[in-house]
């Protein structure tokens, strides 16, 4: 792989952060091909995918798209929701990936795992994504946040793949650095991720509401998820994660909070569950996250058709 050399690159889901990386790669010269229902993919061949941004400009990218891989590709970015992550699956046999690199840009801590039994572990290099971007219609992606950050690990994968994937992804204008640890990568995301999915998700705010009007409910959180999250990263503290949240536009929203305004599925288990499931292990309490996780399962019920 040569982030000079224009490379084939399958895109598992061109939601929010799939189709921003996607218009990007497109934009930058590869050969993008988008994976999805079959009406999105109609919808992006017709009209490629349109990106609104502060950071990157207004532009459209034409990409092809399909509702399963057919052909070998160089790279495969994994960004569907965790909910629908096994299914999706589907849409990409082995055989397509087995000479590329996977990188899944999920929620969660727990996905690579699954990865890994389908498809070979040297080939899968976990990865985290700082950023704020929503899809509001098929091919119209509105990048809110100034920033596109990318932390990509590996355990299994070797440096120099990692090393030339970070490069085609900074080629494109995702700012991508590589990390030596990937438990340790997927735990720093969670311990920030993890209270602001669950607060502003159950109180319907945004972070800069969340970090005022209720800071002291958010600070207990914070702390009772890195007493979880130092057994996997060992750096990990509250002020830490508290810097990260004053650091956010005000006005910016979690995934979670946008799924559940949309009325769909949340990443709730990936989020809390694992979290709770974490604890058990490391026999640490958790009982704000039990609540909110108890909590907002009801509401998702509620709110369900």
């Amino acid at each position: 792989m040569n982030d000079s050399t224009p490379l084939t690159v399958a895109v598992l889901g061109p939601g929010g952060v799939g189709g921003l990386l996607a218009a990007l790669l497109a934009r930058a010269g590869h050969r993008v091909i988008c994976l999805a229902r079959e009406t999105t993919a109609a919808t992006l061949l017709r009209t490629g995918i349109s990106v609104h941004s502060a950071q990157f400009g207004d532009f459209t990218a034409a990409v092809e798209a399909g509702a399963e891989l057919t052909e070998p590709v160089d790279l495969c970015l994994i960004t569907c929701k965790q909910t629908a992550l096994e299914a999706a699956l589907q849409r990409v046999p082995p055989a397509t990936v087995d000479n590329g690199v996977i990188v899944p840009l999920l929620n969660g801590v727990e996905h690579p795992d699954l990865l890994c039994r389908r498809y070979r572990p040297e080939l899968v290099a976990p990865a985290v994504i700082r950023v704020e971007s929503t899809r509001i219609a098929p091919g119209v992606i509105e990048h809110g946040s100034p920033f596109t950050d990318i932390d990509l690990a590996g355990d299994a994968v070797p440096a120099k793949r990692l090393d030339a994937t970070a490069a085609m992804l900074n080629a494109a204008g995702a700012h991508t650095k590589v990390q030596p640890d990937q438990t340790a990568t997927l735990w720093r995301k969670m311990s920030f991720l993890a209270p602001m999915a669950l607060l502003t998700t159950r109180h319907g705010l945004s972070i800069g509401e969340l970090r005022t009007a209720r800071r002291h409910e958010l600070l207990e959180l914070v702390e009772e998820t890195t007493a979880i999250s130092r057994a996997f990263a060992a750096e990990i503290t509250t002020d830490a994660v508290m810097r990260v949240y004053d650091d956010f536009p005000p006005e910016t929203k979690s995934s979670m909070q946008r799924d559940a305004e949309a009325g769909r599925p949340l990443e709730l288990d990936a989020i809390g569950g694992a979290l709770l499931r974490a604890a058990d292990r490391h026999a640490t309490q958790a009982p704000i996250i039990k609540r909110l996780v108890t909590e907002l399962t009801v509401l998702a019920r509620s709110a369900a058709p």
